[in-house]
């Protein structure tokens, strides 16, 4: 079976590694000049499973309106002549209630506890040099209140079954001792025990040289502009070099997968919320990041990536704007030098903005749609590295005609009526 896979992002990569290891015949088009250019290329670095939770969720509309008004604000809104954005903003206020966040965290979760699992398989499988690490990730509380609002994701973390622990201010500086230097800032903190860490373009790059080795196709700088339909089923992809034909077709695009499918009828929301990181030298390892430190008032996670620190967050909501404004790092750069001031150099930070692909309840769209050889792996939101291993696995089982070993119940395009 030919599988033509559209994307060749973290996503994308995976879902060509696990059809490749199955015995399909892959070809991957992307208009990027090489694997993980786009959202996965400097990403906040973290294996979120025991954080894998909807942004839509109780208390959110409330929050937004205070974050707006902050200095070092998580949230900004453009208000922009966009009757898309502003449908999905109304989409995701209606999933602001606990009825809802259960139901999609669950969906969530789902995925997210699988990916760990096969992460792990792969691991075993194949060498991947990704910078990874198996330390967690504290979530750093600097107000009481915080650590009083964390016990209902300790109720839902024991649910599904996430390891944590609650520390106190000690507990936290004996997992990140580089805190000690800012000790009164914080009060304490969660600890996700299971959470890994890891470059996501460098795991995205060096498994994309595995499935080369076993025979995937990249086909690089190729502009995608539609499907083509024939008699029910998806005929051709039709790229500005011309068609390119399969059995069978995944559409990995990240953001801008709802472009691609509006040229067949299918509605996603599927919207791009611009985020932003830094990535600086460490100048003092004992005053680095161990791990993965998300400071829970800013909204920003700070990683340790081997001799880098990577410091990612912020949610812009401004359309397919990429641009790179002279202040846009700002909030990130304020949370590194507050907490670790004496880690890094920021002088020599590299800024990045990326637009990651956000469905207003949070839950990625994956799996079969109403074509019977067209099949989706996006919408994963700030969430594609923690869930690329299982969704693409999922996904790539579906294609070939095997049962995957998670549902897709409530993860298709169906449940938006598509």
């Amino acid at each position: 079976m030919k599988v033509i896979v559209l994307g060749a992002g973290v996503v994308g990569v995976t879902t060509a590694y696990y059809l490749a290891k199955q015995g399909a015949e892959v070809l991957v088009l992307d208009r990027q000049a090489a694997p993980g250019m786009e959202t996965s290329y400097a990403n906040a670095g973290e294996l979120s499973y025991g954080m894998t939770s909807p942004w839509a969720a109780p208390g959110v509309p409330l929050k937004a309106l205070k974050w707006l008004f902050m200095r070092h604000r998580p949230l900004f809104i453009w208000p922009l002549l966009s009757p898309t954005m502003w449908a999905w903003g109304a989409r995701m206020l209606l999933n602001c209630n606990a009825a809802s966040y259960k139901t999609n965290k669950s969906r969530m979760v789902r995925i997210s506890n699988y990916s760990r699992d096969v992460l792990t398989d792969l691991m075993s499988e194949v060498q991947l040099n990704f910078d990874q690490r198996e330390k967690g990730t504290l979530q750093l509380f600097r107000l009481k209140k915080q650590v009083e609002a964390s016990k209902a994701d300790q109720e839902v973390l024991s649910e599904f079954g996430s390891p944590f622990e609650v520390l106190d201010r000690e507990g936290c500086i004996a997992v990140e001792p580089g805190l000690a230097r800012v000790a009164e800032k914080f009060v304490g903190g969660l600890r996700l025990t299971a959470d890994r860490t890891g470059d996501c373009r460098l795991f995205t790059l060096a498994l994309a040289e595995k499935a080369a080795e076993m025979g995937v196709e990249f086909r690089y700088g190729v502009t995608i502009h539609r499907f083509a339909v024939e008699q029910g089923r998806i005929d051709a992809v039709i790229t500005d070099r011309g068609a390119e034909r399969a059995d069978r077709y995944v559409c990995a695009l990240g953001p801008y997968t709802p472009t691609l499918l509006n040229t067949v009828g299918i509605r996603l929301p599927i919207y791009p919320i611009k985020g932003y990181s830094i990535t600086l030298p460490i100048t003092n390892p004992d005053a680095a990041p161990q791990s993965t430190i998300m400071d829970e008032t800013h909204k920003v996670g700070i990683t340790r990536l081997g001799d880098r620190i990577r410091v990612a967050g912020q949610a812009e909501i401004i359309g397919y704007n990429k641009k790179l404004g002279r202040r846009a790092t700002d909030t990130v750069r304020h949370v590194v030098n507050d907490l670790f001031p004496d880690g890094g150099d920021l002088r020599q930070a590299e800024g990045w903005t990326g637009l990651r692909p956000m469905t207003p309840d949070g839950t990625p769209v994956i799996g079969p749609t109403r074509y019977e050889n067209l099949f989706l792996n996006s919408g994963h939101g700030t969430l594609g590295f923690t869930m690329s291993c299982g969704s693409g696995r999922a996904v790539a089982d579906a294609v070939l005609g095997k049962t995957p070993e998670i549902s897709f119940e409530g993860l298709t395009a169906e449940r938006y009526g598509q």
